[in-house]
């Protein structure tokens, strides 16, 4: 292994001709992976399932009956129901693994001489890693070259405090930490299970999938269904058998109360649509981490704001200078400095010699132009990094039999280490304020003279003289303030939470629209509220201004704490923690670093503000539509489970009407309508001008499961009126057929009819959903062929009808429907009651 890197530790790094013969020795940079669902676990799944056993169960009864045809049919029916099953796992499974290679994180490395971007997967020992601040070391590496390097190795050490990294074996890189500060080269040395996080055991990908608040609630509901199609079962069994004494054919009726009575396409339709929704999502370049975040999506009602790079563009300029020495404010937007500015000077002093963040970039370009004497910066000699509240930084170099010290960082810090007077100060303050109103971040700049040869323990320690201020614009994203419009209209508050200094923040907050916030709150006064301060202050100010990590993540939980569903964006390091803690962590996907990537939930690919309310408004369409389909299934279960019950209760001439066959075969039908039709449906107009759904209520109010069961019991009413009628005079077979074949009618008029709980009919069916022809054509060719097929017609127990019958089944099924479009037509004039 050694041989080999140390032939490849040049700065043209592996040859792509190279890769596949080291991937077949050391295999792919992962952990071992259990085996996935598949199909064979999923398989397992289908037939451990409640209804799948009760259809063989069902089916086993009528062979011992010697009720052959019948036998073959239910056989039949559970090829359906389970090849049903199984495509509707299989498209979640599917759409579950394209979802992982979207959020696979990434790493730069140098192939054939040329920087590519590959998965981290893909990486083999020799290649060569550039990685910079923010990033997860994605394997364990040798450092070749460091530029202000430290790491945070907690994962491996369980020590939380940054380590100083330098070249060399001795200090190594290991998979899993995080690059704290700084940047380096680095060579690989172990991928996968050979790395020491591999071999420790440890996984740092992978989270335990808690059951969400909607799953629970869910789960809820089909027990409390499953328990009443128990109870269903005994009642029919026992009435059965009192009255008949024959306990085979009780059995199989009280099963078939069961099978209409147990709801086992809820937990399909749920995961079918969080994952399909995630999936379709993460095409739009909104890439869900986990498909169980869609839940939350549709139910956040607050979004905290990192300001530089969410905000705003994330492109610094140099636009204004203060030169303390000499007094004199330059405006770089308007004409430059003389050239050889000593202010520029100090701050490039004070940056890295090959700078990677922003606002460094700017110091330096801008130091290049001003630099007409072409002076060479000396080499430094030691660096105090980036710390304190609020931070500075120092670099160190050889002046002379002296030393020079050169720092820049925030300007309360820099005014306190150089010990400003009360004049200075409010000098200062002044020049500050009046930047920040134009939207400018501040910096500022000082400089000391070491004379002695022992450097100060810290950085404050130095005497410091006050050099100037530097002025950095960040301009707000054009869509910035049409994004936080929408969001308001969505009934969804912002807020902003930064580093930078009030008026900065303000500027842009007012520049964006961000409404409430007063005076703006610091990251100490956040560190030094209580408890119930902080949850009655976030309550009405929308501006926190000079945050760090733990004052932003406390932020986030007293926002939880007032049951807010919280979500929050963010691309550096320092935002992790708050990306962490919300409900809903948003990172930027270009420009965000790996760290503040693998904290969030949602990855915006391409840094496009604009795409937040779009992945709230797809999260209300993927819950709203799974409400859809789920009264959808009370409302249709309601009239199976009455008109198998009540004809026996009450003792009417044909007590048993339905059979198992006829109950698996409108199961056939419902399945694929609740999961797969309802989810395709479309985004409704209003979805983005209603308030959030509370997450603490239940997945139905009051009102919304009143008005499911109305439509079942209207159904049930119209179909047993049917029922009553045609028993007195015609047989089994011609009533059992006007039933069945109304039900099936009314389940079409009812799929379409719960297309919107708001809009009519007349305008949703010019809505594109691209199954509706399909959902229309199967309902009617499987009531052709019942009617039209003389063997199948037996099989089902029917009978031919005539036009007229079926005009009647025609008309019962709209009648029983149609209510709830006049009610949707008149629900505007009752609300206003």
């Amino acid at each position: 292994m050694s041989d080999h890197i140390s032939n490849t530790i040049v700065i043209k790094g592996l040859r792509t001709a190279d890769i596949d013969t080291l991937r077949q020795r050391y295999g792919k940079n992962i952990f071992t992976q259990q085996t996935g669902r598949r199909l064979p676990a999923i398989l397992k799944n289908v037939v451990t399932e409640p209804m799948f056993l009760l259809l063989v169960f069902a089916a086993g009864l009528y062979f011992l009956l010697n009720s052959i045809t019948e036998g073959m049919m239910m056989l039949t029916a559970i090829l359906l129901v389970s090849a049903i099953s199984v495509y509707q796992e299989m498209k979640s499974e599917h759409a579950l693994e394209a979802l992982k290679q979207y959020t696979a994180p990434s790493a730069t490395v140098i192939r054939d001489g040329k920087e590519i971007s590959i998965a981290t997967t893909e990486l083999v020992p020799g290649d060569i890693l550039l990685l910079h601040e923010g990033d997860m070391i994605p394997a364990d590496a040798v450092i070749l070259n460091a530029n202000d390097l430290t790491v945070n190795e907690s994962v491996i050490t369980g020590e939380s405090f940054p380590v100083e990294k330098q070249a060399g074996n001795k200090a190594p890189l290991y998979q899993g930490s995080t690059i704290n500060s700084g940047a380096c080269t680095a060579v690989v040395t172990h991928t996968g299970n050979n790395t020491t996080l591999g071999k420790l055991g440890k996984a740092i990908t992978s989270t335990p999938n808690e059951k969400t608040a909607l799953q629970q609630q869910t789960q809820v509901f089909v027990k409390q269904l499953a328990f009443f199609g128990v109870a269903g079962f005994a009642i029919v069994f026992t009435v059965n058998f009192i009255r008949s004494g024959d306990w085979t054919a009780s059995l199989l009726l009280g099963l078939t109360l069961a099978m209409a009575a147990i709801p086992e396409e809820i937990p399909v339709s749920f995961s079918s649509f969080m994952a399909l929704g995630a999936y379709y999502m993460s095409r739009m370049g909104i890439i869900p981490r986990q498909a169980q975040i869609v839940e939350n999506l549709g139910a956040a009602n607050v979004l905290c704001l990192d300001k530089t790079g969410t905000l705003t563009e994330n492109r610094m300029k140099v636009v204004m200078l203060y030169d303390h020495i000499n007094g004199q404010l330059h405006n770089l937007e308007e004409n430059n400095p003389p050239g050889n500015n000593h202010l520029l000077y100090i701050a490039a002093l004070a940056n890295e010699r090959h700078p990677f963040d922003n606002m460094e970039c700017a110091i330096m370009d801008s130091f290049l132009a001003d630099n007409k004497q072409q002076i060479v910066l000396p080499d430094m000699i030691h660096e105090y990094p980036l710390e304190g509240r609020p931070p500075m930084m120092t670099h160190v170099y050889p002046q002379g039999g002296t030393m020079l010290a050169a720092s820049k960082g925030a300007v309360e810090r820099i005014l306190r280490v150089c010990h400003a007077d009360r004049a200075t100060r409010e000098k200062i303050t002044a020049y500050v304020d009046d930047m920040g109103r134009k939207g400018y971040r501040v910096l500022g700049v000082a400089s000391a003279v070491i004379k002695d040869e022992m450097l100060p323990a810290v950085q404050d320690n130095a005497d410091w003289q006050l050099e100037g201020l530097i002025a950095l614009y960040d301009p707000p994203r054009a869509s910035a303030a049409d994004v936080i419009s929408r969001l308001y209209k969505a009934g969804i508050r912002a807020m902003l939470l930064t580093g930078d200094h009030l008026s900065t923040a303000a500027y842009v907050a007012a520049r964006v629209g961000i409404a409430g916030y007063h005076r703006g709150i610091t990251g100490d006064e956040v560190m030094q509220m209580d408890t119930e301060t902080l949850q009655r202050t976030v309550k009405d100010e929308s501006l926190y201004v000079r945050m760090y990590p733990e004052a932003k993540r406390k932020v986030i939980e007293a926002l939880k704490a007032n049951n807010c569903i919280v979500a929050m964006t963010g691309d550096g390091v320092n935002d992790g923690p708050a990306i962490k803690a919300a409900h809903i962590g948003i990172a930027m996907g270009k420009k965000g670093t790996e760290i503040a990537r693998q904290a969030a939930d949602l990855v915006i690919t391409d840094d496009n503000l604009a795409l937040i309310p779009i992945a709230v408004e797809q999260g209300r369409r993927i819950y709203s539509n799974l409400k859809k389909a789920i009264r959808y299934i009370i409302s249709i279960h309601i009239p199976i489970i009455l008109v198998a019950t009540i004809p026996l209760l009450l003792g009417w001439r044909y007590p048993n009407i339905f059979t198992p066959i006829h109950v698996i075969f409108l199961e056939l039908i419902m399945g694929p309508t609740c999961s797969l039709f309802y989810e395709k449906e479309p985004v409704e107009d209003n979805i983005m001008q209603t308030p959030p759904r509370q997450t603490t209520s239940n997945l139905f109010n009051n009102k919304e499961l009143f008005i499911s069961i109305i439509q079942g019991l209207i159904i049930t009413i119209g179909i047993l009126a049917l029922y009553r009628i045609y028993m007195q005079e015609h047989t089994l077979e011609k009533t059992r057929t006007m039933v069945f074949t109304t039900l099936i009618i009314s389940n079409i008029f009812l799929t379409f009819a719960n297309r919107s709980f708001t809009e009519t009919f007349i305008k949703t069916i010019r809505s594109r959903n691209p199954l509706t022809p399909l959902i229309i054509g199967l309902s009617v060719l499987f009531l052709a062929v019942i009617q039209l097929v003389p063997g199948i017609r037996q099989a089902f127990g029917l009978t031919a009808v005539n036009i007229s019958d079926y005009g009647i089944c025609l008309i019962t099924g709209f009648v029983c429907v149609a209510w709830f479009e006049i009610y949707k037509q008149c629900l505007p004039a009752l609300s206003k009651r």
